[in-house]
């Protein structure tokens, strides 16, 4: 059974910062794809950012390329999303999941996922 926990949500003033985490039991980071995935009221979920397991492999959705940067500990079986910079428009829960591919962008190659955390910017 694997298990995902994420943290560090909250409520930011436009222009700040916050630090998303994801701890993994079940499923160790380094054999996994991990990724996360955003979800506004009323929209579908879309991709944030993604990282593969086996390097320094990453990637990232347009608008939060150059502001958002995901990591991961292997040691601590972690996965962060650091947010810079944020946006009104970055309002969401935030998911974090696991994939057994080594790297993805579908969420539909998704297997496990986190309850979510909100992440609220005020203008």
């Amino acid at each position: 059974q694997v298990q995902l926990v994420e943290s560090g949500g909250g409520l930011v003033q436009a222009g700040g910062s916050l630090r998303l985490s994801c701890a993994a039991s079940g499923r160790t980071v380094r054999s996994s794809g991990m990724g996360w995935f955003r979800q506004a009221p009323g929209k579908e979920r879309e991709f944030v950012a993604a990282i593969s397991w086996s390097g320094p492999i990453s990637s990232y959705k347009n608008s939060v390329n150059g502001r958002f940067t995901i990591s991961r500990d292997s040691a601590k079986n972690t996965v962060y999303l650091k947010m810079n910079s944020l946006k009104p428009e970055d309002t969401a829960v935030y998911y974090c999941a696991s994939t057994p591919k080594q790297f993805s962008q579908l969420g539909s190659e998704y297997d496990y996922w986190g309850q979510g955390t909100q992440v609220t910017v005020s203008s």
